[in-house]
């Protein structure tokens, strides 16, 4: 098994670690879940399945982060 996959993260190819639920991929990146609406293979998440779909080689992802501001 790999210890690297490919994925195309908003628009970039990218390196990440094999086996990282999406919760996971978001904590790498240093995003707050919580604040974060995530597109997997053009299907929006739920947050409550952050903790249980696993990034795989070839996904396509899109984040998009709220940030608070007035």
């Amino acid at each position: 098994m790999a210890e690297r996959i490919r994925v195309h993260l908003n628009g970039e190819d990218r390196d990440i670690p094999t086996g990282l639920t999406v919760r996971g991929l978001l904590e790498s990146l240093e995003l707050e879940p919580r604040l974060v609406v995530v597109e997997r293979n053009r299907e929006i998440l739920s947050r409550v399945r952050y903790d249980d779909v696993v990034v795989g080689e070839g996904d396509t992802l899109e984040l998009v982060h709220f940030v608070g501001g007035g």
